[in-house]
């Protein structure tokens, strides 16, 4: 077991942030305590005219899918405040330095640490999210593609947090004040969620289904809504439910208005798991940029 045991550098960077590491392991454990133990009000009280259980639940799991879209900017936070720009700005990191460890095991060390521990917490985080989720799926704040829950069931959620480890590193050197990095990485961290999570859904082409008009057509089971419309008898598609007047009786176009049919585009369920993977590989390859030019810094600032 001696073997196994953390030393060196590692063993420094656990005991200089046990107390969070602490922190870490009672939020997991409280949100098992909370979710399981509302999950189990829920299924003792469902059908009953005191089903409170399932309200308290849903509104429980509103709140956690809200804190896991937060979550990597926490790690990304604490990476660069903490972990990396304090020790540059109080310059303690030169103790480490003097016992024969080298910039880049100094970082290392430190990053390795991070990862392990943001990996861990993910995947413990999602767990309990998943044994929340069993009870609300049918909930429509709960559906593959809402936010919070399509991080949280998938592998981009990982990715994610993986990035905001590499990108604290980066900023925690470049701005080596901790209060300032912590903000800088929070904000880079955001704008990369924002975007991507706006971008995700022309990752793949959606699908089209097409009516008659009349009736509105809807998306299939487990479908996401992308866009609706009509289409022309020239192919020309008219977004959103807009028909030329004049209208007939029924409320639909008239024969003679040059109005084809009516669409749909929409991401079926299937598509998760390719959005996600697609999503994930980005999300990484920012992360191994993000953990170069991190090591590149470290090497100009502090040769070996």
């Amino acid at each position: 077991m001696s073997g196994l045991a953390l030393k060196g550098p590692y063993w420094v960077t656990v005991r200089q942030h046990r107390r969070a590491l602490w922190t870490v392991g009672a939020v997991v454990l409280l949100s098992l305590v909370c979710v399981g133990g509302l999950g189990l009000w829920d299924s003792r009280v469902v059908g009953t005219d005191q089903d409170d259980g399932h309200t308290l639940l849903r509104w429980g799991m509103e709140l956690f899918s809200l804190g896991v879209i937060y979550l990597p900017l926490l790690v990304g936070a604490f990476v660069a405040g903490p972990m990396v720009a304090r020790e540059l700005e109080s310059g303690t990191y030169k103790l480490a330095l003097t016992q024969s460890v080298t910039p880049g095991r100094w970082l290392a060390s430190k990053l390795v640490t991070a990862g392990a521990v943001t990996v861990a917490t993910t995947l413990a985080l999602m767990a309990v999210y998943a044994l929340g989720l069993a009870r609300v799926r049918t909930d429509y704040q709960f559906t593959w593609d809402e936010r919070g829950t399509y991080e949280a069931t998938g592998t981009v959620l990982v990715a994610y947090g993986l990035l905001a480890v590499a990108v604290g590193a980066l900023v925690g050197q470049l701005v080596r004040r901790t209060v300032v990095a912590m903000a800088a990485t929070g904000v880079v961290v955001g704008v990369v969620l924002l975007v991507l999570s706006v971008l995700r859904w022309d990752f793949i082409a959606v699908r089209t289904i097409t009516g008659p008009v009349g009736p509105s057509l809807l998306v299939p089971d487990a479908g996401m809504y992308v866009d609706s419309g009509l289409i022309r008898t020239t192919g020309q598609r008219l977004p959103g439910w807009y028909c030329p007047e004049p209208l007939d009786e029924n409320g639909v176009c008239r024969p003679d208005v040059d109005i084809a049919a009516q669409y749909v585009d929409y991401h079926p369920a299937s598509h998760f798991w390719p959005l996600q993977l697609i999503e994930t590989g980005i999300v990484l390859a920012l992360a191994a940029l993000a953990l170069l030019a991190a090591f590149r810094v470290l090497s100009r600032r502090h040769p070996s």
